[in-house]
């Protein structure tokens, strides 16, 4: 891990907020704390940060909104802090963007575990770029995965993509039919210490699903129990 990645944590909850800043601070972190959320999006700019840590609930604002408006100019890993421990809340907060879900109260230790695997998958994932050239576009029909300019067209159409789902698809594409567990998933796009569960799987394949439909040549398929494959419907393709 680099010393002085940037942090920024937006969270209304100024003494829970000073806490973690101070404790990330400690292990080399150079932390901004933002106690206005709703300008999280806009404040990336003038701090661009290695990481954000958020919580997203502001009064008379659309919180979804706030990850929203952070996806729409950057691609920085994102951890959502919130008292919502319910399954919806932390699936819909994936769904939108997020990277990683941490129920409050949560230990400083935790959240810094988590902080440092999202961290090393992203500079993983600055050297599959690097070494991108070798990863040559997969072409079916319909369908263009390409991992050189990180871009999926969809019947002549570009579809606007996360960098993980359009791995998580080239992965899946690459290798048709041939089924994966969830964790096999979880551990070759995501990284072995990923903090996070197999549900993240599901929820990036709903995104992809939502996206991507099938055809009658190929279709991402559920393997009930198992985990999931790339068919090829017809022979030859």
């Amino acid at each position: 891990m680099k010393k002085g990645q940037k942090i920024l944590i937006a969270d209304m909850d100024e003494k829970l907020a000073r806490s973690a800043a101070a404790y990330l601070s400690g292990e080399l972190f150079d932390v901004k704390v933002l106690s206005d959320t709703a300008s999280a999006a806009e404040r990336i700019r003038a701090f661009p940060p290695d990481a954000v840590i958020l919580d997203p609930l502001q009064p008379k604002t659309d919180g979804l909104q706030i990850i929203r408006g952070i996806r729409q100019k950057s691609q920085v890993p994102i951890i959502v802090t919130s008292a919502r421990s319910d399954v919806f809340s932390r699936v819909l907060a994936l769904e939108i963007g997020a990277d990683d879900y941490l129920v409050k109260p949560y230990d400083m230790r935790e959240l810094s575990a988590r902080l440092k695997a999202l961290l090393r998958r992203a500079v993983l994932a600055e050297k599959e770029l690097s070494s991108r050239s070798g990863h040559p576009p997969i072409e079916y029909p319909d369908l263009r995965i390409s991992l050189e300019t990180y871009s999926v067209v969809y019947k002549g159409a570009l579809q606007q993509m996360p960098p993980k789902e359009i791995e998580l698809l080239y992965f899946l594409a690459a290798s048709p039919n041939q089924v994966f567990t969830r964790q096999q998933l979880l551990n070759h796009i995501w990284g072995y210490d990923y903090v996070g569960d197999t549900r993240t799987v599901d929820v990036h394949m709903k995104r992809l699903r939502k996206k991507i439909h099938d055809t009658g040549k190929w279709s991402l398929s559920t393997v009930w129990g198992v985990g999931y494959k790339f068919e090829l419907k017809e022979k030859g393709l």
